[in-house]
């Protein structure tokens, strides 16, 4: 058995990219001075301004489409069939048994012939489905694999998250390096006024 240096241990066999990308962030939207006004009567602040909420027909299952939707809208004519892993990671997938990334494969048209499996891993899951993402496609598994981060909130009334805790992510489509696009852009419009 041949050994290999820590510099290679977690090297992809081949380079892999970012080919496309999307997010999905609900409409909806709770303002902190509503949970200033409900927890402290109006008195203090909050840690952020306001916070993205899912609406009643909204999930995880139900934005991860949509995200994946918009990543595969960027990827030119990609067929989503040749998209063959489907990883979501989240700490809020709505279902204890039935997979998210599989209705989602369904839903972009990727099923029946993808490998597919949720991920839970905290506030890491959707860099862990990334992770899994890109070392398949790495080791020359497919040349296609759709990585998802999707959250809602979850944290009960009183916790440190139940206010900062919001809903919405990203999915991002990994392919082959030769196949990646890279993009930097200078935005001029954030420039302080001297």
């Amino acid at each position: 058995m041949t050994k290999r240096s820590d510099a290679s241990a977690l090297k992809p066999a081949r380079e892999v990219g970012i080919v496309g990308y999307g997010a999905y962030l609900p409409r909806y939207r709770l303002p902190g001075a509503e949970v200033a006004r409900v927890w402290t009567g109006g008195q203090g602040g909050t840690p952020v301004k306001e916070k993205a909420v899912a609406g009643l027909d909204e999930d995880v299952v139900t934005m991860s489409i949509e995200a994946a939707r918009n990543a595969l809208a960027r990827c030119g004519d990609l067929d989503p069939a040749l998209i063959r892993a489907v990883w979501t990671g989240s700490e809020s997938h709505p279902y204890a048994v039935k997979p998210t990334s599989t209705i989602v494969a369904e839903a972009i048209g990727a099923a029946p012939h993808t490998q597919a499996g949720d991920i839970e891993f905290a506030c890491k899951a959707g860099t862990e489905a990334l992770q899994a993402a890109a070392g398949f496609v790495g080791s020359g598994m497919a040349d296609y694999a759709l990585a998802i981060g999707m959250d809602t909130a979850q944290a009960r009334p009183g916790a440190a998250l139940e206010y900062p805790a919001a809903a919405g992510g990203a999915a991002l489509v990994v392919g082959t390096a030769e196949d990646s696009l890279a993009v930097c852009r200078d935005d001029l419009r954030n420039l302080r006024n001297q």
